[in-house]
């Protein structure tokens, strides 16, 4: 293989590499993006419950 094609490899492995990093930090903000609504919607429904039986 000559300098160029090696060169076009690497770079096709660093991108996969890079794209999967990158998958990967998606999936774990959603996660906690998932958790901190499903926090605030108990807070408001207890805040709302509350309110309504008082």
């Amino acid at each position: 293989m000559s300098a160029s094609e090696d060169n076009k490899q690497r770079n096709r492995e660093i991108a996969a590499n890079e794209a999967e990093r990158q998958a990967t930090s998606a999936v774990r903000v959603s996660s906690w993006a998932i958790g901190l609504a499903v926090i605030v919607a108990i807070i408001v429904v207890a805040i709302v419950w509350a309110w309504m039986k008082r």
